[in-house]
């Protein structure tokens, strides 16, 4: 059997990768080594790549609970997709200096929608 969360996992460890390059490029480039010095641009990519690692394993975690409960194929994808593209929608929000917060409400949104619904699922799951 092939599972579906991986696929998901997988573009959303190169999004890590990609936040922790973007975050050590303004290290260097500032010579920040550790916090961030006061510097409102490294302080963002810092909070990207945070918030990031805050919501990314456990999501993932219950994503792949729900698919392993025998989840129908389109929910699992659904559930990915909401994490990623909430992810991408956050990240992209956040890192901006002049802030459109409506990137960052709508990737909120969708990871929050990605962890109620699937923490949902695996309740009835369980009660059945």
């Amino acid at each position: 059997m092939m599972y579906i969360t991986p696929f998901y996992a997988a573009f959303l460890g190169l999004g890590f990768v990609t936040l922790s390059i973007l975050t050590l490029r303004l290290r260097r480039k500032f010579k920040i080594p550790l916090g961030d010095g006061g510097n409102k641009q490294l302080l963002r990519a810092i909070r990207v790549h945070s918030n990031f690692a805050e919501y990314v394993p456990f999501s993932v975690i219950l994503i792949f609970m729900t698919e392993l409960q025998n989840a129908p194929s389109f929910l699992v994808h659904l559930l990915g997709s909401c994490l990623l593209i909430g992810r991408l929608s956050h990240a992209w929000g956040v890192s901006q200096n002049i802030e459109n917060y409506n990137f960052r409400i709508f990737g909120m949104a969708m990871t929050f929608t990605t962890l109620v619904t699937s923490s949902i699922y695996l309740i009835f799951s369980y009660l059945k």
